[in-house]
């Protein structure tokens, strides 16, 4: 594993292992984020990006023979701490899955319902982080008329880009991404990708994915896991150009995976 310094980094994660019930899924993994920035976790099918993506914001909650140890801090403070208000993480860690998921209500309900569920009812302010995070995730233009009419309307990448604006309304610290272009053509695909290098601007972003062009393109830097366990973490350019790891190297020229 390539030894980073990361600076001022958001997320740090130490000696921390997961497990389904008696199989455990992750194995000590140490490694820190980089505030607004691109991290990219790469690797085979089954070899726990997945699974690690959900322990920061702790959808891993929702199975019940899930447990772990060790520490994932944001900011400092261990989100796994019994004080912490898993609500309010999930609003500072929000989420784009792999399928997108848009609510069976207007598209104006959708990108606010994070907002309702604050309770917040001030309709200018609701109008104002509407059009804001519709510009964030590129579909202002694409929908501003049609903000009554229902979610499920759209194209497969403007949903996809809707969530993504549902995500941003709330205005999160860290963005997960899980396989988010996995469903979509390769236009669709183009637009979330150019989305994903705005939205570094303001937000830190973590996304899974297993297209190796794609953590290229849109990443700086990769963590490559095998098996529950990060093999290497660095810089993208560095990673793709010059693995420390002959297992990295033979991943992403295609040898296995």
């Amino acid at each position: 594993m390539t030894d980073i310094t990361i600076p001022d980094p958001v997320i740090e994660v130490e000696k921390f292992n997961f497990y389904y019930g008696d199989a455990q899924a992750l194995f000590d993994l140490n490694l820190s984020f980089p505030k607004k920035q691109v991290t990219a976790l790469i690797g085979p099918s089954g070899c726990g990006k997945s699974t690690f993506l959900r322990c920061f914001n702790r959808m891993n909650d929702l199975v019940d023979i899930a447990r772990m140890d060790g520490n994932i801090r944001l900011h400092g403070t261990d989100i796994y701490s019994a004080g912490v208000d898993v609500i309010e993480l999930r609003r500072r860690v929000g989420m784009v899955f792999q399928k997108s998921n848009p609510f069976p209500k207007s598209i104006y309900e959708n990108v606010i319902y994070g907002l309702r569920i604050a309770g917040i009812k001030d309709k200018a302010v609701l109008d104002e982080t509407v059009e804001k995070a519709l510009h964030g995730a590129a579909l202002w233009d694409e929908v501003k008329d049609r903000l009554s009419e229902s979610a499920l309307g759209l194209s497969g990448g403007q949903m996809q880009r809707l969530c993504i604006a549902r995500a941003i309304a709330v205005n999160p610290e860290v963005i997960l991404m899980d396989e988010p272009c996995s469903a979509l053509d390769p236009k669709s695909t183009a637009r979330v990708e150019d989305l994903i290098t705005e939205l570094r601007e303001e937000f830190t972003i973590l996304i899974v994915t297993h297209n190796m062009q794609q953590a290229a393109r849109v990443s700086d830097y990769t963590a490559f896991l095998f098996e529950g366990e990060l093999v290497e973490y660095d810089k993208t350019q560095d990673i793709f150009t010059n693995p420390k790891n002959k297992k990295t190297e033979d991943y992403i020229t295609g040898r296995f995976g």
